[in-house]
């Protein structure tokens, strides 16, 4: 399994490959390989729309982090 870690200025539910799972500065348990990283609802007040990563090599103490700016 690898662990990634999504951070946003608020609570937010986490839609990988357009499923939910998981919230925002919580570590999420996925498989490894390619995914794409985007949050929930509302979608029009974070930047950018969305990561498209390769989780590899990662722990549940050492996830991979991604980060969405709040944009107003």
């Amino acid at each position: 399994m690898e662990y990634l870690l999504v951070h946003f200025p608020r609570s937010r539910r986490v839609l990988i490959d357009d499923e939910f799972n998981g919230r925002t500065e919580e570590v999420i348990e996925l498989e490894a390989g390619r995914h794409m990283v985007s949050l929930g609802p509302p979608y029009d007040n974070y930047t950018p729309d969305q990561y498209t990563i390769i989780l590899k090599d990662t722990s549940e103490l050492e996830p991979r982090e991604v980060s969405f700016e709040l944009q107003s």
